[in-house]
């Protein structure tokens, strides 16, 4: 891990309140940026379990005027991004509030830039896009995975071409991320397990990218640690609000560190996967994950050898074939355990797909920040082990 203690390095975050509760503070912030009108964005779902009655009424408890827009896909849609910053022109807002999972929140950010640059989001597809502030931004997050909250990513599916396309940018950061575990007790066992091993994937893929350091790895360690201890019994004891906040905080730790780390290739073949079927994102992580990991653990043994470590893998006497097998067990076990064991054939990509979403996934800008360098046959090849 030495190689990186001489590089240059930045971190990024929004100002983070931790705790139970904490969504009633939204008011507050968002008037303290002076805000009179703002636009809320939810999804069905979010609404019907309280929360987002919650956020609306902290708004207008500090004087200020919320507008719902609910009208977000699970995969967030160009169109909806820009429905909602025609809502948010029309109703004169100058903030934005998101409560909900990594699509309503991505679909906030997305309609911020939208907003600010009056132009569509499909303009905006990169790194270093946005040249211009998005308005003020608070995020609430009602899952433990995603960690849009806290990210310098934007994920948005383009349903004409059957792509997803990324948003890189310290510009999508929120201003406030208010992370409250008691939010996420009305997630279903399924939204449970998909965002876990999303985050869990995310702590992975930090500690290992190119652009991982001190700065990252600390938060990507304790991320896995804290996710591999306490996933699976918060999927068994879903009104453990001890779990919970456990699994938030975990969430929020690799969160951090992918953010600024970046991602690697699981993420980037999701990517394409899920902009292709409309899959979970959570789902499509758990169909590639051990095997990106077989296929990447000759770049980076010594990492991944601490990965194996921090899961809980004693590795005393181990050859690096052995932590290998040993961790892709170990990632295959966990998956499982929260019931993830179906390969891509049952979700529908057959063979003469693969060439498409590897084209696809070479185009992600996480495929960059991979810890081994790989072409397009290399990821067919990903894919169809994973089939």
């Amino acid at each position: 891990m030495s190689s990186h203690q001489g590089l240059l390095r930045k971190f990024v975050s929004p100002e983070i309140v931790f705790g139970a509760g904490c969504r009633h503070r939204a008011g507050g912030f968002v008037s303290g940026f002076g805000a009179r009108k703002a636009l809320v964005v939810s999804d069905p779902g979010v609404m019907a379990a309280g929360w987002t009655e919650d956020v609306m009424r902290s708004l207008q408890e500090q004087g200020v005027e919320p507008h719902l827009f609910s009208a977000v896909s699970p995969n967030p849609r160009v169109e909806e991004v820009m429905l909602g910053a025609q809502a948010y022109r029309e109703h004169g807002c100058t903030a934005i509030v998101a409560i909900g999972g990594g699509s309503p929140m991505d679909c906030a950010k997305a309609i911020g830039i939208v907003a600010a640059h009056g132009r569509s989001i499909l303009e905006f597809e990169g790194v270093d896009t946005i040249r211009i502030p998005s308005p003020p931004l608070v995020l609430i997050p009602t899952t433990a995975g995603t960690s849009a909250d806290v990210s310098q990513f934007v994920i948005i599916s383009n349903q004409t071409e059957r792509v997803k396309f990324s948003i890189v940018s310290k510009a999508v950061v929120p201003d406030v991320s208010l992370i409250d575990p008691e939010t996420t007790l009305t997630m279903d066992p399924f939204l449970a397990a998909c965002t876990g091993i999303d985050a869990l994937v995310h702590a992975l893929e930090a500690f290992v990218s190119i652009g991982s350091g001190p700065l990252t790895d600390t938060h990507a360690l304790e991320a896995m640690r804290l996710l591999n201890a306490h996933l699976v019994p918060m999927i068994a004891n879903p009104q453990d609000i001890a779990l919970r906040e456990k699994v938030m905080l975990g969430s929020m730790q690799a969160g951090l560190a992918f953010s600024n780390a970046i991602l690697g290739a699981v993420h980037a073949m999701s990517h394409s996967l899920g902009g292709f079927l409309d899959l979970p994102h959570g789902l499509c992580n758990a169909a590639l994950v051990e095997h990106v990991v077989a296929f990447n653990f000759s770049a980076a043994p010594e990492r991944f050898k601490v990965i194996a470590q921090t899961l809980g893998i004693d590795c005393r006497g181990l050859t690096q074939d052995q932590v290998r097998h040993a961790l892709i067990a170990h990632l295959t076990a966990l998956k499982q355990a929260v019931g993830f064991n179906d390969s891509l054939a049952r979700h529908g990509v057959r063979g003469s797909d693969l060439a498409m979403l590897a084209g696809h996934a070479m185009s992600d800008p996480c495929i960059l920040t991979n810890p081994r360098k790989s072409n397009q046959r290399d990821i067919e090849v990903v894919y169809g082990e994973a089939l």
